[in-house]
């Protein structure tokens, strides 16, 4: 089964556009998100459908995407990622990655969670960078990743670590949930069965000179858990994380 894409991918909402726009760069983009996000790889076929166009056309982006080396097709012909993608991603927020990679593999296999940094993203809370858990069975939290700001801990914490005109200007006057105050003067989120049913997470407001607005988050199936210790634990990390770039955390 593959889970309709919009603009915002796959778990998201439509992004609001405005003037104009090439529809066929936004059709590459998500075609791109579409293969990338399937729990298992998609035929050319599911993806011109979820895209809603002919078969031809989406052959044609498909393979100017083989041409710049970001999808290519398995053996059986099914869609999947090319090594073009981590070329790509690798230029994105890089220090943030390699200050906070070290960071979240300690705090993945001593909570055993899936630990991870999510970023500020034109109104989606995008996952970064992730860590599972060396040993046991944890929630899976993939890069690129993706939900609605309002949606979710990690979200709910990437605005409490905005300023107040900050956070009118970028999410246009949009009045956040009252939770983003809670967050800021607790210090951590939570969310349960927000994002996937079954699934909560606990995050802190990671924010740094030079960086998008970001959080520090754990995922973990739904269960009885002390949150204030592991946002706790969770604000000793994003404070490492920024003492690794030279800096102090925000405060």
């Amino acid at each position: 089964m593959v889970t309709p894409v919009t603009a915002a991918g796959p778990a998201g909402t439509p992004r609001p556009t405005s003037g104009a726009h090439s529809q066929t760069l936004s059709r590459g983009l998500q075609m791109l998100e579409l293969v990338v996000s399937a729990p298992e790889p998609p035929t050319i076929a599911e993806v011109a459908a979820q895209l809603g166009v002919h078969r031809s056309i989406a052959y044609r982006i498909l393979r100017t995407l083989e041409d710049h080396g970001l999808l290519t097709r398995d053996t059986s012909g099914r869609l999947i990622g090319a090594p073009g993608l981590a070329v790509l991603a690798r230029g994105v927020q890089q220090d943030l990655q390699s200050a906070a990679l070290p960071e979240l593999t300690t705090l993945a296999n001593e909570l055993q969670m899936s630990a991870f940094v999510a970023v500020w993203g034109q109104g989606e809370c995008i996952t970064l960078v992730t860590v599972e858990p060396s040993h046991g069975h944890a929630v899976t939290q993939r890069p690129g990743t993706r939900h609605p700001l309002d949606r979710g801990a990690p979200g709910l914490a990437v605005q409490a670590g905005m300023g107040l005109e900050e956070l009118d200007e970028l999410t246009g006057g949009v009045r956040p949930r009252d939770e983003v105050e809670q967050t800021r003067q607790r210090g951590f989120a939570v969310s349960n069965d927000e994002v996937l049913d079954g699934v909560s997470s606990v995050a802190v407001p990671l924010r740094v000179d030079g960086h998008l607005p970001a959080a520090v988050a754990v995922v973990y199936a739904t269960r009885q858990l002390d949150v204030a210790a592991v946002g706790a634990r969770l604000t000793s990390s994003a404070a490492q994380i920024a003492a690794r770039l030279g800096q102090r955390l925000a405060q």
